[in-house]
Formats: C-alpha cells, sequence, structure tokens
C-alpha cells in the first residue's frame, strides 16, 4: 500500500464546486455522480479508485465535510471501514473521530487535533514500518483544499451538504474509495439581535410587568414581590393591568400606550394565548426596549408550534426595522437574577431558594435553558453565587450565541456556566466564535449540553421547543473552540466550581504534588489522575524539598513513620501544621505545578470539628487549625492548592469555613483531581490558542 513520501503534489484548480453542482443541477441530481466525483476529489490532492478494491486490514481513516444545522460546515477525519461500523462508543474521546468547525480551524490545526486518533497512528505505524516519512504533509495539503472547498461565497445557489470519502493509502496523493458528495440550496438565516439591548435587559433603569393579579399570589405578583424584596426601587416599576391604579405600592397604568416613557425591561407573565397579539402590540408601539416572556406552552406542543413561529418570525423581522426592535428572552422562561442591576424576577418566592450574598465581588454568570437546572445548582454549590443567572427558555429571540457574544465583552465576568438542550439554526457556530472570543480574553467557559443519548434526545424535544443535535458532534466542536464541557451534572458542578476558585492562579504544567494522611487517599489522587484525552502526572521532588520535608517530620516525630514520596501519605499522626508545612514546600518545589492535599478530617490530630466536646478549643476555631492556617498559604502561591475534606456532615463547617475564604474545597480526592485534570487540560490548550493569536 503506497505510504507517504514526505510531500503533496497537489493539482493547481482551485478547490470550489460551484461549476461541478451546477452541472449536477441542470442534471437534475442531489449528489454528485462518479466523473464529478473524480473531478472535484482530484482538485483535494485526491485519486478515486476506480472501483471499490479489498481494504487492507485496519489500515482505513474516514475524512469528510458535512454542513450541520447548528454549527455550519464542520470537518471531520478518524476511524473508517471495519473500525467505524463497530461503533465509536468503543473509543476513548478523540481516539475514534475528531470534529472541529470550519471556520475555527486550519490545515495545521486540524492537523494537530488529527494526529490524536487511531486512523492517523495506524497510518504513521505503517509509514514508520516501512521506512516511510510520516504522512503529515499530504493530509495537510488535503485538509488545506478541503477546507477552502467549505467556504461558500454569498451568491452560490447550491452548497456543500456533504462530502465522505474512506483513504486507503497516503503517497504523493492520496488514494480514496467509497466517496459520496451531497449539495443542497443554502438555507436561510435568521436577521442578527441588537444584542447590545442585553445590557437593558440585565441592567434596567425601569421595569414593567403584566400579569399582575390584584387579588390573588399568582406568578406575576411573585415576581413584583421578589423585584421589591431584592432592592429594586418600587419607582422604577411599573404594573400594565387596566381598572387598577396600584398593587403592593407599586403604580398601575391601563397598558403599553399609557406609558410615559420607553420602558427598559418589559416582564411577561400572562397565560401563554396571550401572548401572541400582546407581542405584536409590543412590536408596533415601539415602547419596550427588552421583553421577558415567562409563559410556557409556546412551541413546545404540536398544537403551539405552527403560531409561536409565526411570531418568531415576526420578532425576527422586526430586527431589520430603525433601531433593531425590542429583544425577547424566553418564552418559558423562569426569568433573570442580576447583582449589578440590583434585581431578581425569578418567579421561585425566597423563602424556597434564599440567595443571600456570599462574595464581595462576583465573577461568574450561569446561563441556563432550563430554570429548575440553575436553582438546584444554586442550592447544591452556594459558593457559586454567580453575578448573573438567566434563563433562556425556548430561545424564540435572544440565543445562546447571543448571551455568550455579550458576556465574552464583559471584562468583569470571569467564569460562565452554560446548560444547553439545542441550538437554533447557525447558533452553534455563533456559539462557537463566542467561546473562542471569550477563551482568548481569558474567560472559561463551561458547558453541559443535554440529549447525549437517543432517550435524552426525545426528552429535549419536548422541553423549551428544543432541537436537539449530534451529541459527539456537538462536545468535539465546544471543546475545540476553548470549552469544557461537562459530561454530567456532576461534572458541570466541580468544573464550573474549580474554573471560578482557581481563575486567578497559574497553571505552569501537569505536574501534581499529592499529600495525605490516608493511604487510601494518596492513592486515590494517582489514580484519578488521568481523563480520556489528558492526564495530569506525578512530579519528581527535589533534592532542596526532601531535605525540608525529612526536618518538617522530624520536628513532628513522623519520620520513622513517612516514606517520603510523592504522592505522599504523611500518617493519621500528623497535624494541621504538619500539613500545611508539607503543602508548603511541595508547592515552593519548581517541579509541582499543583498541590492537592487531603486534610484528614477524621484524624485526632487535626482540628476539624466545630465544636469537640472531648477536647475543648480542640476546634476549627483554634488559630492552630487549618481553617486559619490555609487561606494565607493559598493566598501566598500563585499555583492552584486544592484541600480534600473527605468526611460527612460532621465536617461541612469546617469545609464552609475554608471555602468562604476562597480555597478551592473537595469532598472526595478523586472528583478533586479529576476536575483539575480537566481544569488543567482547558487551562493549557486555551494558552495554547492564546499563543496562536
Amino acid at each position: 500500500m503506497p505510504l507517504s513520501s514526505g510531500s503533496s503534489t497537489l493539482t493547481d484548480s482551485p478547490a470550489h464546486a460551484d461549476d461541478l453542482f451546477q452541472k449536477a443541477t441542470a442534471a437534475g441530481h442531489a449528489q454528485l455522480e462518479r466523473p464529478e466525483l473524480v473531478e472535484l476529489l482530484s482538485r483535494l490532492g485526491i485519486d478515486l479508485e476506480q472501483e471499490d478494491p479489498v481494504l487492507p486490514e485496519g489500515a482505513t481513516l474516514a475524512l469528510g465535510l458535512v454542513n450541520t444545522r447548528e454549527f455550519g460546515m464542520v470537518i471531520h477525519g478518524g476511524v473508517g471501514g471495519l473500525d467505524a461500523e463497530l461503533g465509536l462508543d468503543d473509543f476513548r474521546r478523540d481516539r475514534a473521530t475528531v470534529w472541529a468547525a470550519v471556520e475555527l480551524t486550519d490545515a495545521d490545526d486540524f492537523l494537530a487535533l488529527f494526529r490524536r486518533t487511531l486512523a492517523y497512528r495506524k497510518f504513521a505505524a505503517l509509514a514508520e514500518r516501512a521506512g516511510k516519512p510520516l504522512p503529515d504533509d499530504a493530509l495537510r495539503g488535503c485538509f488545506a483544499r478541503m477546507l477552502e472547498l467549505a467556504t461558500t461565497g454569498e451568491s452560490a445557489t447550491q452548497v456543500l451538504q456533504q462530502l465522505q470519502f474512506d483513504v486507503l493509502g497516503i503517497g504523493d496523493r492520496i488514494q480514496a474509495r467509497n466517496a459520496r458528495c451531497t449539495f443542497t440550496p443554502p438555507a436561510p438565516t435568521r436577521l442578527p439581535r441588537p444584542i447590545q439591548k442585553i445590557d437593558k435587559l440585565l441592567h434596567p433603569q425601569s421595569i414593567g410587568i403584566i400579569g399582575v393579579s390584584a387579588s390573588k399570589m399568582n406568578f406575576g405578583r411573585i415576581i413584583l414581590h421578589n423585584l421589591v424584596d431584592s432592592g429594586y426601587s418600587k419607582e422604577r416599576m411599573t404594573i400594565l393591568r387596566p381598572g387598577e391604579t396600584e398593587i403592593d405600592g407599586v403604580r398601575c397604568v391601563p397598558g403599553l400606550t399609557a406609558l410615559e416613557q420607553k420602558l427598559d425591561l418589559l416582564i411577561v407573565a400572562v397565560a401563554a394565548d396571550a401572548v401572541y397579539g400582546l407581542v405584536d402590540e409590543i412590536i408596533a408601539t415601539d415602547t419596550v426596549e427588552t421583553v421577558m416572556l415567562i409563559p410556557g406552552g409556546l412551541g413546545e406542543t404540536e398544537k403551539s408550534r405552527e403560531a409561536a413561529a409565526a411570531m418568531a418570525a415576526r420578532i425576527n423581522a422586526a430586527h431589520a426595522g430603525k433601531g433593531g426592535g425590542p429583544v425577547f428572552l424566553g418564552a418559558n422562561c423562569l426569568g433573570v437574577v442580576s447583582h449589578p442591576g440590583e434585581y431578581d424576577s425569578w418567579f421561585i418566592p425566597l423563602e424556597r431558594l434564599p440567595k443571600p450574598q456570599k462574595k464581595p465581588q462576583r465573577t461568574a454568570a450561569m446561563i441556563s435553558q432550563s430554570g429548575a437546572f440553575m436553582i438546584t445548582r444554586l442550592s447544591r454549590n452556594p459558593w457559586l453565587d454567580p453575578s448573573y443567572m438567566l434563563a433562556l427558555g425556548n430561545q424564540t429571540d435572544l440565543t445562546h450565541g447571543d448571551m455568550l457574544s455579550y458576556f465574552a465583552e464583559r471584562p468583569e465576568i470571569e467564569t460562565i456556566g452554560l446548560y444547553i438542550e439545542g441550538f437554533k439554526d447557525g447558533d452553534g457556530l455563533d456559539f462557537t466564535h463566542a467561546i473562542r472570543k471569550a477563551v482568548l480574553a481569558g474567560k472559561q467557559i463551561v458547558v453541559y449540553k443535554s440529549g447525549r443519548t437517543a432517550a435524552g434526545i426525545g426528552g429535549v424535544m419536548g422541553h423549551t421547543a428544543s432541537i436537539a443535535g449530534d451529541p459527539v458532534v456537538c462536545e468535539a466542536v465546544l471543546r475545540h473552540a476553548g470549552a469544557m464541557v461537562a459530561e454530567d451534572f456532576e461534572a458541570f458542578d466541580d468544573l464550573l466550581y474549580i474554573a471560578g476558585a482557581l481563575h486567578h492562579k497559574k497553571v505552569g504544567g501537569q505536574r501534581l504534588g499529592a499529600i495525605s494522611g490516608a493511604g487510601f487517599e494518596a492513592v486515590g489522587m494517582a489514580d484519578s489522575i488521568a481523563s480520556d484525552s489528558f492526564t495530569l502526572e506525578m512530579g519528581e521532588l527535589e533534592p532542596a524539598t526532601v531535605t525540608e520535608l525529612e526536618d518538617i517530620l522530624a520536628a513532628k516525630r513522623l519520620d520513622t513513620l513517612v516514606e517520603i514520596r510523592n504522592p505522599i501519605d504523611i500518617n493519621p499522626g500528623a497535624d494541621d501544621e504538619a500539613h500545611m508545612q508539607i503543602t508548603a514546600a511541595f508547592a515552593n518545589d519548581p517541579n509541582i505545578d499543583a498541590v492537592m492535599v487531603g486534610l484528614d478530617p477524621t484524624a485526632p490530630s487535626v482540628r476539624a470539628l466545630a465544636e469537640s466536646h472531648k477536647r475543648p478549643g480542640f476546634d476549627i476555631s483554634d488559630l492552630k487549625s487549618s481553617v486559619h492556617l490555609m487561606p494565607p498559604l493559598d493566598r501566598a502561591t500563585d499555583k492552584p492548592i486544592i484541600g480534600i475534606i473527605d468526611g460527612g456532615t460532621l465536617y461541612d463547617p469546617m469545609a464552609e469555613a475554608l471555602m468562604d475564604q476562597g480555597v478551592c474545597v473537595f469532598r472526595n480526592c478523586a472528583r478533586g483531581t479529576r476536575a483539575l485534570a480537566r481544569y488543567v487540560e482547558s487551562r493549557t490548550y486555551t494558552e495554547s490558542l492564546k499563543q496562536k493569536n
């Protein structure tokens, strides 16, 4: 089988297919016939076999382009033939197939991504066995032409839908079989939303509410109370309700035409069937800058889809007018919590979800298609405490891409967590551009994309009128853009938390220092350092560090019980001071990039209880406790330090006291180490993106 000779010979023909598509269209075809396929692939530096040959064992790879609904044109490469037929679920991440949005990659970048696959490794091994150069030059040239082919002019009447072929051999030119190319008319696009108006949604100087009952506690009135209780001034609020002059101290007007000035925000909490006419009135009167649509049922049932689609079309058309028209959040929208905007419009009574201020300065935002997802995350993880929390609902107007594009420009927001059920057509590409822009600006993006299984896809189709795409493609494209993509809710919680806690720490490498007084925990840290696509490594301690550790252990009379190594088990006899001294020694070692320390709350020598009845004063209030010793140590180093408190509710006060002071704490060594590995992988990748740019 031919292998690379170290160079690629490409034709001088431009890698486009407009003429071939026009010829096939004139013949009444929706895909290229074999002669046109031979011509197209030749422009890519590829020879198409005249007949499908018998495949060489274990050496087939598949390359292609696909025009996706969410991300536009995506390039992919990976295993083909029998390996692909066996199913991609049997492979680790990035080993079967890699994907990237065409607009966010180039030939060198995609080649680096492709080198992770088993398919590339097989061809490289065959080349090495035959004493030939690696196939990189031929692949790089092929990828460059494929990316050129994927770029469509605005005047094109037909665009590539899918190109797929199996590679048999790589020499001066690539040999392929089983090629297929389809094309289609370009899809219509929505008008861009005036996303600058999101600022008025989040920081409104005036708020109107429609749907407030004067006699009972309905959703509208709960929202009114939450607005007041969150500190928003009654003088800046207006209730739209005929026949009333005021409700709960807030003035009422009959309707939109009675407003004295344009509202920054109108919150709509009426029945779903009343929304359609109201939206038309909002657009016609031009009395509102931004609108929050609370009602559910719009586009989420078969009966409502046609009417909801027509309403969305009218909203979209209004964006072509002067000023861009109003922007709409929702429908099926829980609402917004904006601490800088000093308002909470969630229709959840505050007593069911207290949201006290926990940080003097908030630096995170959470954007979720499901309001309940945000409520649960906040309830379980109060240290997240985002500055902004927005429920998008079914994206009648404003989308994930719009919101992330807005927050990518906010310098005070450092970490953004997103729960996504589905993208609107083309919005996935806008979203990936926003991810890339945000990470290049130093922000961290954590995403959970639901609909990872057939059953899950069926579930999101019935909630917030979502359309779920291929989960494998989605995850790969978002990770390539620079996001941390969580595989489950627990991973989302961990990644969003660690991203916020370690944002200002330096990630200088992947060498970990692991410390514990429990043998199982030291081993557990070591066993959890690898993910599917990345691994931490245990750093080798410097001789000076070993000497320092010997002195610390001798002073604590632990020298005969502890073997100095990494990971180190420092024995349950080590007290808080010993834990912190050894942590400092590890952090000062130039061969260690991050430190994970088990704080051993059940050990008798550790001050871990809120109050000790057997040893009064031997608790977390003691100035010699880790609660007092660890925060200044953590602040003194730019390296990540993570504390592990593996114990039950008895040790919640210890964990809470450290987390309240900004120390990164996990309650399980495996979760903490896995989160750190994923975090370091992401930070390392985004740093490489910054260097390229």
